[in-house]
């Protein structure tokens, strides 16, 4: 069993930052990838950012020049830095994990969420 927690999470001002953070434990023998996605109000989640064990990026082109994902192996913990917020950034932010805990293919981990509100 794998889980992650979120944290980071608030409200903030229109072109504030926060940075977000996402903890992994249990049995993780390797990962493949992490990313962090996120769900507005009648909206389908969506991928913010990704980043692979080869350090290889994506991001969604609303967040691309303003957010920036990190991860620290040895921490086993994931940020997902959030600058120039802006109110379409409000969501649900979720982490996710492509872990490798005892089986050949990697499997996928979420976390609970965190609220990301961004007032203008």
């Amino acid at each position: 069993q794998v889980q992650l927690v979120e944290s980071g999470g608030g409200l903030v001002q229109e072109g504030g930052s926060l940075r977000l953070s996402c903890a992994a434990s249990g049995s993780i023998f390797g990962i493949n990838a992490v990313g962090w996605y996120r769900q507005a109000p009648g909206k389908q989640r969506e991928l913010v950012a990704r980043i692979t064990g080869g350090g290889s990026t994506n991001y969604a082109d609303s967040v691309k020049g303003r957010f920036t994902i990190s991860r620290d192996n040895a921490k086993n913990t994931m940020y997902l830095q959030m600058n120039s917020l802006k109110p379409e950034d409000t969501a649900v932010y979720y982490c996710n994990a492509e872990v490798y805990s005892g089986s050949y293919y990697p499997v996928d981990y979420w976390g609970q969420g965190t609220q990301v509100t961004v007032s203008s």
